[in-house]
C-alpha cells in the first residue's frame, strides 16, 4: 500500500476525518462541506502518529534535502512539526497567525537565523492561506523558505493557484481523491454519495 493510501486509511481509522454528505458541516468560511478533517486526532494513535512522522521526514529528505529547520504552522502544525524535527535531528520553530499580543510580541517562536533553509509544515491544506502567511512571515525575517509540506490536501484549484502565485513548492502526503477511494472500499460512504463528494471538491463554494 502506498503512502497516500495508507494515510487515507489512518485518517478514516482514527476518525480524524468525518464524511457526512447528507448532513454537511459548516466551515468558518461559510462553505457547506461533506467532510471535516482534524489531523490532530492522529497524534493520539501511536501507529498512525509514527507512520505520519516517518512519512513526512522521508518526503522532506527527498523533496527538500537542503532543509536546516522545520517550522510548524500554529496550531495544528506545531505538534507534527516538533515530532518530525526531533526525528530528523533538526531545529524547530513555529509561526503564529499574527503577532503575539503580550510578552515579546513574537509571531515566530523559536530560534531562527538568517541563512537557514526552512520547510514549513502544515497538517492540511484547504485554500493555503494560513500556510502562505506563515511562509511570508519567515521570509520577512530573512529566512529562506525552500517549500511546504502537509499531511493532507483537499486539492482545491484555488490552493494550487495560491501556491503557484507565491512560487512556493507544496508537497502533500495524501489527498481527497485517495480518501474518497478508501472510504468507498471500507463502506464508510455509499457509492451513491461519491458523485456528490467529487462535485463538492470541484466547486465547494457552490455545493
Amino acid at each position: 500500500m502506498n503512502t497516500a493510501r495508507k494515510i487515507a486509511t489512518f485518517l478514516l481509522k482514527t476518525k480524524a476525518v468525518k464524511l457526512s454528505p447528507e448532513k454537511p458541516f459548516k466551515w468558518s468560511s461559510g462553505w457547506n462541506s461533506p467532510i471535516y478533517c482534524d489531523n490532530r486526532i492522529t497524534l493520539s494513535d501511536v501507529e498512525a502518529r509514527t507512520f505520519i512522522k516517518k512519512a513526512l521526514a522521508k518526503a522532506i529528505k527527498k523533496e527538500f534535502p537542503e532543509a536546516t529547520l522545520i517550522a510548524g504552522v500554529a496550531t495544528a502544525g506545531i505538534a507534527q512539526g516538533a515530532l518530525v524535527a526531533d526525528y530528523m535531528n533538526l531545529p524547530f520553530a513555529y509561526v503564529r497567525p499574527k503577532l503575539k499580543e503580550h510578552g515579546m510580541g513574537n509571531q515566530i517562536e523559536g530560534k531562527i537565523e538568517k541563512g537557514q533553509k526552512v520547510v514549513v509544515l502544515e497538517d492540511l491544506i484547504s485554500t493555503g492561506g494560513s500556510s502562505i502567511k506563515a511562509a511570508e512571515a519567515l521570509i520577512e525575517q530573512g529566512i529562506e523558505v525552500v517549500g511546504m509540506i502537509a499531511i493532507f490536501t483537499y486539492g482545491f484549484k484555488i490552493a494550487d493557484e495560491n501556491f503557484a502565485e507565491k512560487n512556493l513548492k507544496l508537497v502533500t502526503l495524501s489527498n481527497y481523491n485517495y480518501l474518497i477511494d478508501e472510504a468507498l472500499k471500507q463502506d464508510y460512504v455509499k457509492p451513491s454519495d461519491v458523485e456528490s463528494l467529487k462535485k463538492w471538491r470541484r466547486n465547494p463554494a457552490k455545493w
